[in-house]
């Protein structure tokens, strides 16, 4: 098939159906794809997304970075792409760098292995509270079911994590998948084997158990089951009636069906559904958008209702419409004129959308579109997107290299620095599924703390945690000399101090650099890390209250590089 094959731990997967008709899947790294179409080679290589279009037989290639096991892909009401690895895949979807470079790692955003899928909760027979937010599956390095909130920001959206809804302590449950079945149940499919690691153990360890297996369903007390709306073989009629549905199971499956009719006959009835819907509806715009996925779906255009949309007063309809203008720009006359509108719409949504299209449309009009997008507040998911959209294969030779080009566009200049910074400081590099499940902790004290730049100081002193607290400092070191953090027993600041001076005088020790005394009274410590960078520690409070001094231990720094966490 021309799909890398040199590990079948992390082969294609995560095949799911877009809602407007495409089918996405992923490879993991470690492989390297090189796919013949009737358009050209399509390449890939360690990690990114791959999109077919059955109709056209098109293949392409985006989001690649490198990553380890992201399993799991969904999408939200609006069609927001979520996944793991990372969270908010839909601010990954610009078209790859040219063969064989990759994007930036998605330094400071939520990105994690562990999981294996997600659900959005819609089905109205479960409960208010939940409605909106999701529930995913856990295999590592917990095993459990959870539930989640769905956080929209400014620049994106992120995951908060609620309560389990199966936990066990029994390492051979190894929930894998789950789907809302037609009946309102959520169904998951436990793999129960005693045996998880493909590394770790042989893979003819007897223990391996290949016939056992379970799926556990999942329904609300007191709710009852789903009817079912008729799918299989109805009406086109009422199949575009099921799109006003909440449930997406639902809609996903009548989109299924509308794509196997025939396609003049299809667009027809489209065209009459839209024309009588009704504007006063609540969810009148959301109608309009799945309109227009199963436009798309068949092959279709109607480039006047895409235009309402991209002109309405629902910013979640207006991104959900940028997302499909990349399709179909070509039918516009004034399509430059538009994205450079939409590059500059007050939400970061519309802009993320708008930074991306530029990626698939690559001319000079739509990098000057993308340029637009600098000239506005952009942190976190848009400025990745914004970052990815320059590195695009079709985007990044209008510019780089280009001395005339970059000295008639400072901004482009600042934001790549500011972009870089960004990616260096971040104290959370690298994002493990350990560290994902200490940060779902509900009492979690975040505390930033960074180093005074030419002052040898923190800027923060003091902070206080409760007994027992669970507690993530990030740390970060905007300073020309390495820095760390040292927790230490309460009256031991000088004792450890002084051992990390003696430290020096160790060749080895100097070499390593590290400085932190092996001592018990030293509790916790971050890595010592170097200018223009950042970590993270993660750790429980003491159970005792009292004053716990932090010190930096690099030596002679802890005489006045110090403050106290106050454990109450």
């Amino acid at each position: 098939t021309g799909f890398g094959c040199e590990d079948s731990h992390h082969a294609l997967h995560d095949f799911a159906w877009t809602p407007d008709g495409d089918l996405v899947f992923r490879e993991s790294i470690f492989h390297h794809s090189q796919v013949e179409t009737p358009y050209g080679p399509v390449r890939q290589q360690n990690s990114g997304w791959f999109r077919f279009e059955p109709k056209r037989h098109r293949l392409t290639a985006f989001g690649t970075h490198q990553s380890t096991n992201p399993w799991g892909v969904t999408f939200d009401d609006w069609g927001q792409h979520m996944a793991s690895y990372p969270i908010y895949a839909q601010a990954f979807h610009s078209l790859d760098p040219a063969y064989p470079a990759q994007h930036p790692r998605p330094v400071g955003l939520r990105a994690y292995s562990g999981t294996c899928g997600q659900e959005f909760v819609d089905f109205p027979n479960w409960p208010e509270e939940m409605q909106g937010g999701f529930v995913k599956v856990r295999y590592k390095p917990t095993n459990r079911v959870e539930f989640h909130r769905w956080n929209e920001s400014e620049f994106g959206y992120d995951e908060e994590y609620v309560s389990n809804i199966i936990f066990s302590r029994n390492l051979s449950f190894i929930p894998v998948d789950l789907r809302y079945g037609p009946d309102g149940a959520m169904y998951v499919c436990d793999w129960y084997n005693p045996v998880k690691g493909h590394a770790q153990y042989s893979l003819r360890d007897k223990r391996r158990d290949r016939v056992s297996g379970r799926i556990f369903r999942i329904m609300p007390k007191g709710a009852k089951p789903q009817k079912m709306p008729r799918i299989d073989g109805a009406p086109i009629g009422q199949l575009l009636d099921i799109l006003k549905r909440r449930e997406y199971r639902y809609r996903y499956w009548a989109k299924r069906e509308l794509r196997e009719r025939d396609h003049p006959e299809a667009k027809a009835a489209i065209d009459s559904w839209v024309a009588k819907l009704d504007p006063t509806d609540p969810r009148h715009r959301h109608h309009q958008i799945e309109a227009v996925w199963t436009y798309r779906g068949i092959d279709a255009t109607n480039t006047q209702l895409l235009i309402e949309l991209l002109e309405c007063d629902n910013h979640h309809a207006r991104a959900a419409a940028t997302h499909q203008f990349r399709y179909w720009h070509d039918q516009f006359d004034n399509g430059p004129a538009l994205l450079r509108k939409l590059a500059n719409d007050p939400s970061g949504l519309v802009r993320m959308e708008a930074a991306i299209a530029a990626s698939y449309i690559g001319t000079p009009a739509a990098l000057d579109a993308l340029l637009d997008t600098i000239k506005h507040p952009n942190i976190g998911h848009l400025s990745y997107a914004i970052r990815t959209a320059l590195g695009s294969r079709m985007i990044e030779p209008l510019w780089k290299g280009n001395a005339d080009f970059i000295a008639e566009h400072p901004e482009l200049a600042v934001f790549m620095t500011a972009f870089n910074l960004r990616q260096k400081m971040s104290p959370n590099k690298r994002y493990s599924a350990k560290d994902a499940q200490f940060d779902s902790q509900k009492n979690l004290k975040v505390v930033k703390i960074s180093a005074v730049k030419e002052r040898m100081l923190y800027d923060i002193t003091q902070f206080e945690v409760l007994v027992g607290q669970p507690v993530r400092i990030d740390f970060t070191n905007p300073d020309a000399t390495a820095h760390n953090i040292v927790i230490v027993m309460p009256g031991a600041s000088e004792e450890v101090g002084l051992a990390a001076n003696e430290m020096a005088k160790d060749p080895k020790e100097a070499q390593r650099g590290q400085y932190v005394p092996k001592s018990k009274k030293v509790l916790h410590a971050t890595r010592m890390i170097a200018p223009l960078s950042a970590t993270a520690l993660r750790f429980t409070a003491p159970k005792k209250p009292g004053d716990y001094p932090y010190i930096c231990t690099f030596p002679g720094h802890w005489i006045i590089m110090k403050g106290v966490m106050v454990v109450k």
